[in-house]
């Protein structure tokens, strides 16, 4: 009972939880109590004259209780137990099993990549490996949820893969022992030259803030001469944790988010600790996957003149949701508040006059002109749908080609069964020569994929450098190969010539702040 409630005060704090309490009159329980003998009456006739037999979970559980939340907000959500499962593990930052990414882009479970250092990246197993069976249990009538499922388990207990290889003519055995998988959210910390830093956040878990902290270290905090802070499809996480990170870079009592609800009281964040002296340039990286607490670390330091936002406009997630745990493991997860910017500002995108699928899958919104308002130095600032970036980068459009190779997973399925009867190893000064190159093509048309040698001679250098990081995953991580695709990312670039920018709007702040202790100062 004791890590029930430790779990739960945890996930409470992941989504801002406040103490909520109720003053419905009589004439509002009276309607409730009407509703709900309603509801009861139609599910008994459903159940006894529906021509086939209902299953009570499926109407209730899948039916009415998403219908009703789909009638409130897109981020409500009811949370069966694998859902909620999924939930605490990623606000945890850790899981137990043998750590492996795997997906069915074919209709099998494929190895998608093994995570570095995990016993299952020490067992060998690659990018591409068909997974056939776990111990006695055969994968061929599971999806990719029932095939992790019973990868994970208790740390310690054995476990037994069988794959498929390319180029192997009998599957391969591999026995393995569990053991914790951390799923840090911060993977990627280094410099791209001296002085000049980059740190990658992927999401925002219950160890976030620490890991900042450890990754400062690290790189030697005191060397910093600017930051590139890249928080591109960050869907957001723990609000505390984007709290933390911001407290890191602000000035010590400075605001940092807000947020309140129809029964919730104001909550107010500050910086209780601040950068301590360390004015460096930032320039941080959004796109219109960077959602919530990734949006609240985005506006706090925007809105304070600490950092320089580059990209696209953020999604416009400014609400606040809290999990209340049910019976059965499960939980719904419930919005209570919206969250506002230091400023005041409400960035949440408006889902009243459009489906749910249109609010998630259209492109970036519009400022909220009648919301404006202003950083520190007077810089004008818009609520409305997202975080504006102050300065806009679109990623260039992939030819057809290049999409339908990368959509078609093409690389992937080409070094899967390159690397299958070979030794896994390369250079890291390793590029692809013309023989693999052409090779890659001939394998790319015998998959379906239609080009004629015009397109591929003006594609050559992008497939050539899609296809050196995806020879890097197998030959050495995904961590790695990743880091080769930042290090060559024309929008890191960008923020690198985008530093003098950033140094000068914490310049003008500083200026802005000195004359505003003058006047205080001649008013005494």
């Amino acid at each position: 009972m004791r890590s029930f409630i430790r779990r739960t005060a945890a996930l409470a704090l992941a989504f801002g939880l406040l103490p909520l309490s109720f003053a419905a009159g009589e004439s509002s329980r009276d309607d409730v109590a009407a509703s709900l003998r309603q509801f009861t009456q139609v599910f008994r006739l459903v159940e006894s004259n529906f021509a086939t037999r209902v299953n009570p979970d499926d109407a209730i559980y899948d039916g009415a209780i998403p219908s009703m939340l789909r009638t409130l907000d897109p981020h409500s959500n009811f949370l069966d137990p694998k859902a909620y499962q999924r939930l605490q593990e990623d606000q945890s930052g850790h899981y137990f099993g043998v750590g492996m990414m795997v997906g069915e882009p074919e209709g099998k479970a494929i190895v998608i990549y093994p995570f570095a250092g995990s016993p299952a990246y020490r067992a060998g197993l690659r990018p591409g490996d068909e997974i056939l069976q776990v111990d006695d249990k055969s994968t061929a009538k599971l999806d990719v949820e029932g095939v992790s499922s019973i990868l994970k388990g208790p740390r310690g207990t054995p476990v037994s893969v069988e794959v498929k290889r390319w180029g192997v003519p009998a599957p391969i055995g591999v026995h393995m022992v569990r053991a914790e998988v951390p799923r840090d959210s911060i993977n990627y910390a280094f410099w791209l030259k001296p002085g000049l830093a980059f740190i990658k956040i992927d999401s925002f878990n219950e160890n976030t803030g620490h890991e900042l902290e450890q990754a400062m270290n690290r790189l030697g905090e005191n060397s910093i001469r600017g930051l590139v802070l890249d928080l591109r499809g960050n869907p957001g996480g723990i609000l505390q944790e984007a709290v933390a990170v911001s407290d890191h870079f602000l000035k010590k009592g400075q605001a940092i988010v807000s947020h309140h609800g129809r029964s919730s009281a104001e909550v107010k964040f500050v910086a209780r600790h601040g950068e301590q002296g360390q004015q460096y340039p930032i320039v941080v990286l959004v796109d219109r996957g960077t959602a919530s607490a990734a949006e609240i670390v985005s506006g706090a330091l925007q809105d304070h003149d600490r950092a320089w936002i580059l990209g696209e406009k953020t999604f416009g997630k400014g609400l606040v949701q809290a999990p209340y745990p049910l019976s059965g493991d499960t939980a719904l997860l419930l919005t209570i508040a919206h969250y506002y910017t230091p400023s005041g500002r409400l960035i949440q995108r408006d889902y009243s006059h459009q489906s749910f699928y249109d609010y998630y899958m259209r492109g970036p919104g519009k400022d909220n002109l009648k919301d404006t308002r202003k950083t520190d130095s007077g810089r004008t600032v818009f609520g409305g749908d997202g975080i504006t970036p102050d300065e806009k980068y679109t990623p260039p459009m992939l030819t057809l080609l290049e999409a339908q190779l990368m959509r078609d997973m093409t690389y992937f399925y080409f070094v899967a069964q390159y690397f299958g009867p070979r030794e896994a190893k390369l250079d890291r000064t390793w590029q692809p020569g013309e023989a693999l190159y052409n090779s890659f093509l001939d394998f790319a048309r015998k998959r379906g994929v239609q080009f004629d040698a015009a397109e591929a001679a003006s594609d050559a250098p992008f497939i050539r450098e899609r296809l050196r990081e995806e020879m890097w995953v197998t030959a050495f991580s995904k961590e790695d190969a990743d880091q080769l695709t930042l290090e060559n990312d024309p929008e890191v670039t960008q923020a690198l010539i985008s530093l003098p920018a950033s140094q000068a709007l914490l310049a003008h702040a500083s200026a802005v702040a000195q004359r505003q202790r003058g006047v205080v100062d001649e008013d005494r």
